[in-house]
């Protein structure tokens, strides 16, 4: 028995994925649709949450595994932990797969929050995006779905749904922003960062 849990364990690793860096080309592409035929896709699901948790992140899209897709995952729970205030509660049960999403609407008053991003670690910047969004999507079994999210739920949301469209958040700050930003940006891309979790670099 201890042999086998051992097996599972190693399996289990070796479901983790590296994440693509910043520079690597299927970043700044728009993803293409998923099929209902996609080989083994539930897998590739599994996989990537096994990979979103192992690098303590909220989100990630296809394209920061290297797959131009149009997929991502979500799971904000962890907000809702040791959150005294009682502020992120509502997020407790945020665990989402969406698949060929489509932005239905936007609106709200656009507000500020410091982001950062799997595939850009140790950059962070203030984006603003709107209020709320209603997404229609398909979920892991393919049943459609309309769904309309607000507050970090729906930054979340745009977040990820901006990187199957091969936007990256670094891509919506001011120019003299990224000017500043371009060190660290350049560090990123040739691995020169220390990480937790499994990369690729395309300038490596």
């Amino acid at each position: 028995m201890l042999f086998l849990f051992l097996e599972m364990r190693y399996l289990c690793k070796e479901m983790i994925i590296p994440i693509v860096a910043y520079g690597t080309p299927v970043l700044k592409q728009k993803a293409k649709e998923v099929e209902k035929t996609h080989e083994n896709l539930k897998g590739l699901i599994a996989d990537m949450f096994e990979t979103m948790e192992n690098a303590q992140g909220v989100g990630l899209a296809a394209p920061q595994i290297g797959k131009s897709i149009r997929l991502f995952i979500v799971d904000a729970s962890g907000f809702a932990e040791d959150d005294d205030e009682q502020k992120y509660q509502h997020l407790k049960d945020f665990k989402r797969v969406c698949i060929n999403p489509k932005v239905i609407s936007q609106g709200g008053e656009p507000w500020g929050y410091e982001e950062g991003c799997l595939s850009i670690p140790t950059v962070r910047a203030e984006i603003h995006r709107p209020e709320e969004i209603t997404l229609q999507y398909f979920d892991e079994n393919f049943k459609e779905k309309t769904e309309t999210f607000s507050g970090i739920a729906a930054r979340i949301v745009q977040h990820e749904y901006d990187h199957i469209e091969g936007v990256l958040f670094t891509d919506k700050v001011s120019a003299l922003k990224k000017k500043l930003l371009k060190k660290k940006l350049s560090n990123v891309s040739k691995g020169n960062i220390k990480v937790s979790y499994k990369m690729k670099f395309p300038l490596n």
